[in-house]
């Protein structure tokens, strides 16, 4: 998932972001993320990183600061050259992202997460010990990431019925616990309770329309759209300077259970209350609000209208091992 620089722009963010093979490591653990103990997934880090000799802190993380422990791991990783790990969920991970683009240092990945869809995309290692072993063998390459009034996102954003469904699967995962079976059965029974349809005024490469539907869902993945299946063509452009958009269009009970039934088959962009097309940018805004709740890559907030999704102006440099030693997306 390339990002589209000019060649004297690449080369130099790749001078810039390069560290060298032994460039200290700053990690962040979020004990918050995934259902796996954390004291097993530091161990298993220490245990890989302690073996081949390499330099590693662990950047302390204090309840309810996981957005200023990124930060500061990336500050130390700006001055010292070295390299920002995050080992988490979607969430520490984007966290990280904003962190490491924010002060132009390479950004590496240890998920463990619910989905992980970030980390699957880029053909990482789930199992923490091997996620390091592949770390020490990695090289930062651009990757594009996504952009909405400034906040990046990895896997997508969205408005209207989404930041609902994540807003309760959270709720549940705190009785419940962090499984995937949880979030799918929290999600489908917030689907069949959103009864919201918003009314947009939006302007989509330059072309002014307005648009009424439950959700915008504005995604910079490639595993996740062909999850559920949007036209390969689509699919394929994903990552070359553009972003996937998919918007739903009716929201009574039949047209609900016909898009879970097309989402579980893997063939959600064949349903015919769904669209789906590819953009540059995308501007949001309303006449009945001022500011919406926004969820990106699964965490939500409040952001003021008009909302600007968009390819960010640079990409995020991520540690990537050789390709031949990456797994296939799935």
């Amino acid at each position: 998932m390339s990002a589209v620089l000019s060649d004297s722009e690449t080369l130099e963010r790749e001078t810039s972001a390069a560290p060298g093979a032994s460039a200290e490591l700053f990690i962040v653990l979020n004990p918050g993320s995934g259902a796996g103990g954390k004291d097993e997934v530091r161990q298993a880090i220490e245990q890989e990183l302690a073996g081949a000799a390499r330099r590693y802190r662990f950047v302390d993380v204090q309840p309810g600061r996981i957005v200023a422990a990124c930060q500061e791991a990336a500050r130390l990783a700006k001055e010292e050259r070295g390299i920002v790990v995050a080992a988490g969920g979607d969430g520490t991970i984007n966290a990280a992202a904003q962190a490491a683009f924010t002060h132009d240092v390479p950004l590496a990945v240890i998920a463990q997460g619910t989905f992980n869809l970030f980390a699957r995309q880029l053909g990482l290692a789930l199992d923490a010990a091997e996620a390091t072993r592949m770390l020490l063998v990695a090289q930062p390459e651009p990757v594009q990431v996504g952009w909405v009034n400034q906040r990046l996102f990895l896997v997508n954003a969205s408005v209207g019925l989404y930041p609902k469904l994540l807003a309760d699967r959270e709720q549940v995962k705190q009785k419940l616990g962090r499984r995937r079976w949880i979030a799918m059965l929290s999600a489908l029974k917030s689907l069949l309770e959103w009864h919201r349809r918003l009314v947009l005024d939006v302007e989509l490469d330059g072309q002014l329309k307005q648009l009424k539907t439950a959700s915008v869902f504005v995604c910079n993945n490639r595993l996740q759209l062909q999850r559920i299946g949007i036209a390969e063509d689509i699919v394929a452009q994903v990552g070359e300077g553009r972003l996937a958009c998919v918007t739903v269009r009716s929201i009574d009970l039949w047209a609900k259970l016909r898009m879970v039934a097309y989402a579980l088959a893997g063939r959600l962009g064949e349903e015919r209350g769904v669209d789906s097309f590819t953009l540059r940018t995308l501007s949001v805004g309303s006449r009945l609000a001022r500011r919406m709740s926004v969820a990106t890559d699964g965490e939500v907030q409040r952001m003021q209208l008009p909302l600007r999704f968009t390819v960010a102006p640079r990409p995020l440099h991520v540690m990537l091992p050789p390709v031949e030693r990456r797994l296939p997306p799935e």
